[in-house]
């Protein structure tokens, strides 16, 4: 049963990792990855001397951070309400209008983000007029992209993270619930001292996989979202990568910057999974 997925790995996974030689060479199509001319370092002096590099590392991290700030503590928080509803018909719909932008592809919801946030046309503005505010430009303001960004981020994905939480809320004994109202624990102190502790480990190694992509930003959600007006903070690494390496076909340059990207990324995840180790919890290894 494990094979399919171990050659789905190897085959999309390790395998490619044989053409980061591009990053070495400057590549060209009719010579192929192994006849291509011998660059060295080059391609790396030319990105860290790039404005644009500084300029797109900057955005990518930001929009991580604001995710990793905002957006993980959201699937907790949910998972902690939803473990406390007993109505059940209750709970289920709920948890299904959660999940459900997770199987949404983004052209849609960023169609539907766009759409709400209209100057002239979208809810959000139609509000604000009421109060006699005047119309904001969310999506072409450099101020107001981040948190459109963000928050559309957490629409899509919150639902889906809670379902590892639930999962791990279901094998915390209910034993230790019973003793804590005979000692009088109320609801609060109950989830502090038995639901969060019950989890810690989940969350644990959900941030440590995070962290490893902090140097990653979706390049569907990214693309439709961003315009020209606001590039100066919604040009990340995968919409650059996307835009001088496949349009510009400039593939050892944007290789390069791949590596880099991934070089940061599996430093992140030792680094934070060694912290945690430190802490006393168990990490990916």
């Amino acid at each position: 049963m494990l094979l399919p997925v171990i050659l789905f790995y190897v085959i999309f996974k390790y395998a490619p990792m044989a053409g980061e030689i591009i990053a070495f060479k400057n590549y060209r199509f009719i010579d192929g990855i192994w006849g291509s001319e011998w660059a060295g370092f080059h391609h790396f002096q030319m990105l860290f001397a790039s404005l644009d590099f500084w300029r797109i590392l900057r955005n990518t991290l930001l929009l991580n951070i604001y995710s990793l700030v905002f957006g993980f503590p959201v699937p907790i928080l949910l998972a902690l309400l939803l473990n406390e509803v007993r109505r059940e018909w209750y709970k289920r719909t709920v948890q299904n209008l959660l999940y459900l932008p997770h199987f949404i592809s983004w052209v849609v919801l960023g169609g539907i983000v766009i759409a709400i946030l209209s100057p002239s046309t979208g809810v959000v503005n139609l509000i604000l007029k009421q109060f006699g505010i005047e119309p904001v430009y969310f999506m072409a303001d450099s101020s107001w992209w981040p948190v459109v960004y963000t928050v559309s981020g957490i629409w899509r994905e919150a639902g889906w993270g809670t379902i590892l939480y639930l999962a791990a809320m279901a094998s915390i004994d209910p034993q230790l619930y019973e003793a804590a109202k005979i000692d009088g624990a109320n609801k609060l102190r109950q989830i502090w001292h038995i639901t969060l502790p019950g989890i810690r480990s989940t969350i644990a190694i959900l941030l440590i996989l995070r962290m490893g992509h902090m140097m990653d930003v979706g390049l569907e959600q990214t693309l439709v979202l961003q315009n020209q007006s606001v590039l100066d903070v919604a040009d990340v690494i995968s919409t650059y990568v996307y835009r001088v390496g496949l349009q510009n076909m400039n593939y050892s340059y944007t290789t390069a910057l791949g590596l880099f990207q991934s070089l940061i990324g599996f430093i992140l995840v030792v680094g934070v999974n060694g912290l945690i180790r430190k802490f006393g919890e168990r990490g990916l290894w």
